[in-house]
């Protein structure tokens, strides 16, 4: 983890969490890709990650954006990271969530 202090340029870091980021965590974060730019760094994880559903897949190519590529990840990778924001999808992983430092 860097000592640097946060500034106005750097983007917001943004987590978002569901049970198996295979589907609403997976097209939020491609949506805030899409639409924060370079304002935002955005992730996504699950408490107990399943792999991305096919119809996910399926679905965010017809507005235009390829998940062929994305993979489930467990939320335990992204542990001890700093984030300005940590989304939940659903209230599983709410329950599930450990403590993010800001």
């Amino acid at each position: 983890m860097s000592n640097k202090s946060p500034s106005v340029t750097d983007p917001l870091r943004v987590l978002v969490l569901c049970t198996g980021n295979s589907c609403r965590s997976q097209m939020m974060e491609f949506f805030l890709r899409r639409h924060g730019g370079a304002r935002v760094e955005v992730a996504s994880a699950g408490s107990e990650p399943h792999g991305v559903n096919p119809l996910t897949i399926q679905v965010m190519q017809e507005v235009g954006i390829d998940l062929s590529a994305a993979r489930s990840k467990h939320l335990n990778e992204f542990i001890g990271q700093p984030w300005d924001y940590v989304i939940t999808v659903c209230d599983n992983a709410a329950e599930q969530c450990p403590i993010f430092p800001g």
